[in-house]
């Protein structure tokens, strides 16, 4: 998940985020004092150096000197959002709203939090209002399409994503999630559209080979299905054991009379998921199986 922290020295304002890509802003400093300011640029040096405890001692000065300095209050939400402190990081994004009800990344980060502490509604309340106040920004819309992707409301999740994409394009994990959200309604043909254009943005993309290996599969198209979940095995060959599976179901399914290249294909998953306490049960019904593949080859030999 993507956060913002507004990273404000007394010209500039860059958007810090989780993953340390920064982007810069045209907005200015608005601290009231020259203190604060400073021991706010100090936070952000702390912030940017990865040394979390001084910034938030360099935040907390800033405060002290100026108590509306809303991005003060936003980063160090941020600080503990990033230690997965889930309600301080909530309590200083609230206030950072309060200081400041035009702030878009506060009201962001507010719903990224609340939606960490499935706190749904009240996310949902937050990326609205974060849209509302910044209509053009599409990255707000995917923030909202997670939110209902994680609640399974399928209506809103394609319709909030499909306006994002207008807005801004998307990447893989958007267009995935559209492809779900199409196939659970199924509109096969819109989520096969979806789910590809998935891979085209990300080719080693086990989820979205895998969900279009269920539709083909579903649909009797056993060669594509083959395909698409033979190319999720390859994006996640030691932990693609449920690829593994269904590679081998498509397979058999195609060409039942293969008894060779589908006991091969069993085996091969058998191999896989042995040691996955999930798998215990799958990897019994395909033992089993493979013990049937092999007792009809050999009556099928001695005829």
């Amino acid at each position: 998940m993507t956060l913002s922290a507004r990273i404000r020295t007394a010209s500039q304002t860059v958007t810090f985020i989780l993953i340390c890509a920064l982007v810069v802003s045209g907005t200015f400093a608005t601290a009231d004092t020259e203190k604060a300011k400073e021991h706010y640029n100090q936070g952000v040096a702390a912030m940017q150096a990865g040394q979390a405890d001084s910034a938030v001692a360099a935040f907390n000065l800033a405060i002290k000197e100026d108590p509306e300095y809303s991005d003060a209050y936003l980063n160090l939400g941020v600080i503990h959002f990033e230690k997965r402190e889930w309600d301080k990081a909530l309590d200083y994004f609230k206030t950072a709203t309060e200081k400041d009800d035009q702030s878009v990344d506060a009201y962001a980060n507010l719903g990224r939090v609340q939606m960490m502490l499935k706190k749904y509604a009240e996310a949902e309340a937050a990326f609205k209002t974060a849209i509302s106040i910044d209509k053009g920004n599409g990255s707000l819309y995917k923030e909202l399409g997670k939110l209902y992707y994680r609640k399974k409301n399928y209506t809103e999740l394609i319709k909030t994503l499909s306006e994002g994409h207008k807005l801004s394009g998307g990447d893989d994990v958007s267009y995935y999630m559209l492809g779900k959200g199409y196939q659970k309604q199924g509109k096969l043909k819109e989520a096969i559209a979806a789910l590809q254009k998935s891979i085209d943005l990300k080719s080693k993309n086990y989820n979205a080979h895998f969900a279009l290996g269920q539709i083909y599969l579903g649909q009797e198209k056993y060669v594509k299905a083959a395909g698409e979940f033979k190319a999720a095995l390859n994006a996640k060959p030691k932990q693609g054991y449920r690829a593994s599976y269904n590679y081998a179901v498509a397979v058999e399914s195609g060409d039942p009379d293969a008894i060779n290249t589908n006991i091969a294909n069993w085996e091969k998953f058998i191999k896989l998921a042995k040691n996955i306490p999930k798998a215990k049960s799958d990897v019994a019904i395909a033992q089993q199986h493979v013990k049937e593949l092999k007792e009809r080859q050999k009556h099928e030999e001695l005829q």
